[in-house]
């Protein structure tokens, strides 16, 4: 202890060198200078220079080392050995050789040679945020400069590396030769080699000339003359670099340029454009919100305008679209009882034919949709009541005919389920009374359906919107049990239809519709005036289950049961004739050649309207599961005392029909009979559904009231086939997770110089692969004449093929296509392939045949800090 006292008052006699000490009193002391170890803290020294008193440094050091540390009083010089540890301030140096050198306020730092020869303990030198490795290290901690020996340090989302490096402030360096990257390996498997560079920490990196270098194989061309790159933590506004190009209908372009503006925590914005040479542009807005536990969402819009060719080329075209997206969703939290979201997807029908560029799974997703919908939804639950409600807004349109539906606004108020007669404090045994419930829907709605998008803004809301309210009160009584096995269960159901509007019907031989320039001589007048139209019936379901077992008698067979389980239900529902006079929602005219025709005052209603004519039908369904009890095969030898293992093995998972027949209807009192059936064969599902009228139809494709069994034989006699349709698919793919043991074997050659045992290790080429295919089949017979006189049925039948391939770790092949059985020919068809290894990645994507037949190949760097660092090839469908 006195030995190291000693050495500490030795030590502050040789810094006394820089000037008159000026110390504390308690300056000198065991307990501001501690000795643990090998350690030392040195306290705070101030010395007195031009009779004006400044610290020497300003803070303390602190030291440690875990093999040695010396003190070289003469040179005023510490040396540490092993896991050294310099602090000062915000600095923290660590390197297994560290040497602080007093008198001219530096640190020297590196590493030293293991008993192999190997290099280890390199410095790492950190200063608040930042931290970097290197191989030597001298630091100035007066003026923050100093000299860095094959540095490596993070700045962003990337790394810089360095074999020389001059630290010229605390926050910014030079250097020269040096390299940048996104890739964190020891040695980066791609860089952008610079030339000569200037880092600001965390801020940004300047460049001067620069090149691209991957795999350790220089790209010369293209070469940049400079670069920017932003490496701030914090995300911060900026010009987004556009992409370049060429199309030979389009010309030369820019696309995807434009600026990002970070406007705060909670929401961004990124305005794009695309310019071609040609005259066609694109403008793009993009926008993310969030506020934390309340709600998020993202915000897009589109618009572009296409020129094609030159006039007065005959092939010249121009063509203008937009699309407008948008996500927003509620955080759960914000409030249990009140909700708000949407889900915008509108575009004009040619958007996505026309701006998809095929060379991802999202544009070759896009370019496929035909439908698209929208929906924007307020929902509000009335704490401790039964009512809740909803207001929609909706959209949906086809792209092939180019038609939109709208419905907006649209506003539904339920209440749940009540039992009105139900006794609070009642004693004894529930009454059935008490069992009666009912509830309540109503429906509020304003839309129009099937309107050309180029047409819907000239539709008036009056005379082409069809609005409307439905009620609804279904009535529920108590259920009871039939023969103690057949459930019944009775109901009422009331519905009523309120509409601003009905139509009159008259026939005028001199009239011509104004619409389709046809003589159909049939005037709709349409009343602006509030009518109501309603409706009621009364039902009466029963349902059972029927079980049969068959037990094996065989008993080496592993099918030790079969179980058969049928559902059969029938229904009763009445309903009373509102075609009748005096209900007023049915009424009649007579056209040309007398013939009375009969139409509904609601028929253009927006719920549709009362149907006409009494109805008491009797419906029916029946239902089969057939399953089988299956022995479990073990490999390993069971015991006598283990019980054996059984499985349920579906073999039919469904077999069922259902038709109608209505008992009180003048003639064709039969519905069409519909039958359907689903199986599992070995993981292929099998589903199968069919039509079939029971009627018979005349030359002229009319149906007459005579069943078909009563003309026909075999299949037939069943009905005739209206549509049939069969579909099933089988997924194949290699087996995961299972390796083979290493096989090794010994081949003896006898020659006659000598004889040598080869061993020989087999190569596990297990290559994983995925495999699919879907086969759909659809017939469909209306039973109309054709110009022939003949009425046959239409066939479609169509395969999807997809497979993925993983021929390495790294390599993966992606094909998709369809093959339409019918045309004999294929349909849209792709083919992927794909190459990632650590920090870069390539893909190929082609589409080799059609209309959009194109190409594009990309190898570039993973990081979205470096996307704009690519070699891009590609053939664009327009020039075909």
């Amino acid at each position: 202890m006195i030995k190291n006292l000693l050495a500490n008052i030795l030590f502050l006699v040789a810094l006394s060198s820089y000037g008159q000490l000026n110390l504390k009193p308690d300056t000198i002391s065991t307990t501001n200078m501690p000795v643990q170890g090998d350690s030392l803290a040195v306290p705070q020294i101030q010395a007195k220079q031009d009779s004006v008193s400044k610290p020497v440094l300003e803070a303390v050091i602190t030291y440690t080392a875990k093999d040695s540390t010396i003190a070289d009083f003469e040179n005023q010089k510490v040396y540490m050995y092993k896991n050294g540890v310099v602090n000062y301030q915000s600095i923290e140096l660590k390197a297994d050789y560290i040497m602080l050198d007093f008198a001219n306020k530096e640190v020297y730092a590196e590493g030293l040679p293991d008993s192999t020869g190997t290099l280890v303990g390199n410095p790492i030198f950190k200063d608040g945020d930042e931290e970097f490795e290197s191989k030597t290290l001298r630091y100035n901690f007066e003026t923050q400069k100093g000299i860095i020996a094959d540095v490596k340090t993070a700045q962003g989302d990337g790394f810089v590396h360095s074999q020389i490096t001059k630290k010229i402030s605390k926050d910014a360096f030079v250097l020269k030769d040096g390299k940048y990257t996104t890739c964190d390996a020891e040695h980066p498997h791609f860089y952008l080699y610079l030339t000569k560079a200037k880092v600001i920490s965390n801020k940004k990196i300047i460049t001067g000339p620069a090149y691209m270098v991957l795999e350790d194989f220089p790209i010369n061309f293209p070469r940049i003359p400079f670069g920017y790159f932003p490496t701030s933590t914090t995300y911060t506004s900026g010009i987004l670099v556009p992409t370049y190009g060429e199309e030979q209908s389009r010309g030369f372009f820019l696309r995807e340029g434009g600026y990002y503006w970070a406007a705060n925590d909670h929401f961004d914005l990124a305005v794009r454009g695309d310019i071609y040479s040609k005259g066609s542009w694109a403008t793009k807005v993009h926008t993310n919100y969030k506020v934390r536990y309340r709600y998020s969402g993202s915000f897009d819009f589109s618009y572009n305008l296409n020129k094609t060719s030159e006039e007065p080329l005959p092939d010249a075209s121009t063509s203008r679209g937009f699309s407008l997206t948008w996500s927003h969703s509620q955080d759960s939290k914000a409030n249990p009882n009140r909700t708000f979201s949407a889900n915008v997807n509108l575009s004009t029908s040619s958007f996505d034919k026309e701006n998809s560029y095929l060379n991802s799974s999202q544009s070759i997703g896009n370019y496929l949709q035909t439908q698209k919908s929208s929906s924007i939804s307020y929902s509000q639950k009335f704490e401790n009541t039964p009512f809740n409600m909803s207001l929609n807004m909706r959209h949906s349109q086809n792209s092939r005919d180019t038609t939109i539906s709208l419905s907006m606004p649209e506003l539904t108020v339920n209440m749940s389920k009540v039992n009105p007669f139900k006794v609070k404090n009642r004693v004894g045994a529930v009454k059935w009374y008490e069992k009666i419930s009912f509830s309540y829907s109503g429906n509020i709605k304003n839309s129009i359906s099937n309107v050309k998008e180029k047409e819907i803004l000239n539709q008036s809301i009056i005379k082409d919107w069809q609005n409307g309210w439905r009620h609804s009160i279904p009535i529920s009584l108590p259920s009871f049990n039939l023969l103690k096995f057949i459930n019944m269960s009775p109901s009422f159901n009331y519905s009523e239809r309120w509409y601003t509007n009905y139509i009159n019907k008259r026939y005028d031989p001199d009239y011509l519709n104004p619409k389709s320039g046809e003589e159909d001589h049939v005037v709709v007048d349409t009343i602006y005036s509030f009518r109501r139209n309603y409706e009621y019936s009364y039902s009466l379901s029963s349902s059972t289950n029927i079980y049969g077992n068959y037990i094996m008698r065989n008993p080496n067979s592993r099918i030790k049961q079969i179980r058969h389980k049928i559902t059969p239900s029938v229904s009763f529902s009445y309903t009373p004739d509102f075609g009748q006079k005096k209900f007023k929602f049915w009424d009649s005219y007579f056209d040309g050649t007398g013939k009375e025709q009969f139409y509904s005052h609601f028929e253009r209603g927006v719920f549709g309207y009362t149907g006409r004519g009494e109805s008491g039908a009797i419906s029916f369904s029946l239902s089969n599961n057939l399953e089988a009890k299956v022995l479990e095969v073990n490999d390993s030898v069971a015991s006598k005392d283990e019980k054996p293992k059984y499985k349920k093995v579906k073999i039919i998972d469904n077999l069922g029909m259902s038709a109608s027949y209505n008992m009180i209807a003048d003639s064709m009192k039969l519905t069409p009979i519909s039958l359907n059936a689903r199986t599992t064969i070995k993981g292929v599902s099998v589903n199968f559904g069919a039509n079939m009228n029971p009627y018979m139809v005349d030359n002229k494709g009319q149906v007459y009231d005579e069943y078909v069994w009563n003309h026909l034989k075999g299949f037939k006699k069943l009905g005739r086939l209206t549509n049939a349709n069969m579909s099933f698919g089988m997924n194949f793919e290699s087996k995961k997770d299972k390796k083979e043991e290493e096989k090794k074997g010994q081949e003896s050659q006898n020659n006659d110089e000598s004889e040598r045992d080869d061993e020989i290790q087999y190569m596990d080429f297990n290559i994983p692969w995925s495999f699919r295919f879907d086969y759909s089949f659809y017939y469909n017979n209306p039973y109309k004449p054709d110009s022939n006189g003949k009425m046959k049925g239409t066939i479609n039948q169509s395969l999807n093929f997809g497979g993925r391939l993983s021929l390495t770790e790294n390599w993966q092949m992606d094909m998709n296509t369809n093959f339409d059985i019918q045309a004999m020919k294929f349909s849209f068809t792709t083919v992927n392939i794909t190459r990632t290894l650590h920090c870069w990645s390539m893909s190929f994507n082609f589409v080799p045949f059609g209309d959009r037949k194109s190409y594009s190949f990309s190898l570039s760097a993973s990081s979205a800090m470096l996307r704009d660092l690519k070699i891009s090839k590609q053939s664009s469908w327009r020039d075909n």
